[in-house]
């Protein structure tokens, strides 16, 4: 088993290697001009490493800039660049501030002036600007991160309430030109909804955000429901989109990780959406089918909330998994989030073996119970199955792999 361990080990971090954005991000910039002065936004939580990276290729053609990231992913400081760091899932005041900062340093430019704007997943977390109180806009946030709704679902909500989401940046630049280079942390790369959108023109309507309010019963006040009421830009004529990175690419790496160690990989999905713990009920039934084989989905799966632990989507996931394979000794199934966070908590994701029943068992508790109360994290902390992996400086979704030896 341990043997199995270290393989999930080196595929999951062969993986992440190889979506690190700094050679991504100087590919999307090679050859492009710009002409007068360049300021640099990056807001995500791969912002640091994208920003590092733009000013690695650009050096002084960079006026001035800020980067917004999650708190502990500032790897240090960058030359000319303003870092701050914010609160996500849930945006805090220092995400509010540093959007007024962002906004200062944009306004009054001209046609001949270019926003490199370096975006990634967590953006709409670290970049906000809302249009009800802020503790308004935190109860809605949590409310909408607890009901099980979509990423897309939560962004159509988000994007109403936000003075810089849904397009709105790009409109506050103007006239000057925006730059956006994005790394996709959503299914199929829709860069409307990437970080709620701040440059992008607004796919999604009034009435798609009354239907999701009403389908999680929000608690919304009268302006916010006035809010979502009214119609985000549907056009950006100053931006150009280079999409950058994604989790196709990121299960690609994982399958030529298994191949090295000798696994046949199959890739079930790039694109699964499904609930945390009915995914990983899946993972005997793959595992199987033979040996040496692997099998590997990536996406971003949702938690319905039913208790008040402590968890993530990827732990959820390994615990429910952890049920299916108890017992056996030639089965390790693991599912770590790309960005190296899982949920609120320091962990990346959760691993579980034909053992992690048995150790749970020996620390007094069930695998139902825990998922339950939601409470993932201290369950697989205390069978030794967490994976720590630490703010990777990217951000492309989640995979899992089932690895049968």
């Amino acid at each position: 088993m341990g043997a199995l361990r270290e393989d999930a080990k080196y595929i999951y971090t062969r993986a992440i290697e190889a979506v690190l954005p700094d050679e991504a991000v100087r590919r999307a910039l090679d050859g492009a001009v710009f002409p007068g002065r360049v300021i640099l936004v990056a807001a995500g939580k791969a912002a640091w490493r994208m920003a590092s990276a733009a000013v690695s290729a650009l050096g002084e053609r960079i006026d001035t800039g800020i980067v917004v990231t999650k708190y502990g992913h500032a790897q240090g400081t960058i030359p000319g660049v303003v870092c701050r760091e914010a609160g996500h899932p849930v945006p805090d005041e220092n995400s509010f501030s540093a959007a007024r900062e962002a906004l200062a340093l944009t306004e009054n430019l001209t046609p001949d002036d270019t926003v490199l704007f370096l975006l990634s997943g967590g953006g709409s977390a670290l970049f906000e600007s809302p249009l009800v109180p802020g503790a308004e806009l935190q109860d809605i946030t949590a409310q909408l991160l607890a009901c099980g709704a979509d990423i897309v679902e939560i962004n159509t909500i988000r994007k109403r309430l936000s003075a810089v989401k849904g397009g709105r940046f790009a409109r506050h630049c103007a006239p000057a030109h925006v730059f956006a280079v994005i790394l996709s942390d959503i299914v199929g790369d829709p860069v409307g909804m990437i970080a709620s959108g701040p440059v992008s023109p607004d796919s999604s309507t009034c009435a798609d955000a009354f239907a999701a309010a009403e389908k999680y019963a929000l608690r919304l006040s009268d302006t916010a429901r006035r809010l979502l009421g009214q119609e985000t830009p549907k056009t950006a004529d100053n931006v150009t989109v280079r999409v950058t990175g994604s989790v196709r690419e990121l299960c690609a790496a994982a399958a030529k990780a298994c191949r090295d160690l000798g696994y046949t990989p199959e890739i079930l999905t790039d694109c699964e959406q499904g609930v945390a713990r009915e995914v990983g009920a899946l993972a005997r039934e793959k595992a199987s089918c033979g040996t040496p084989r692997a099998f590997i989905l990536g996406g971003e799966t949702v938690v319905r909330l039913t208790g008040n632990g402590k968890g993530g989507r990827n732990q959820e996931l390994a615990l429910a998994a952890a049920a299916e394979i108890a017992g056996t000794e030639n089965i390790v199934v693991f599912s770590v989030g790309s960005d190296g966070t899982d949920g609120p908590t320091d962990a990346a994701g959760g691993l579980a073996d034909g053992g992690t029943v048995e150790r749970l068992a020996a620390a007094g508790k069930t695998v139902a119970d825990v998922l339950q109360n939601n409470d993932a994290y201290h369950a697989l902390r205390d069978t030794g199955d967490l994976i720590i992996t630490g703010p990777t400086g990217t951000n492309v979704n989640d995979f899992a792999a089932a690895l049968v030896r």
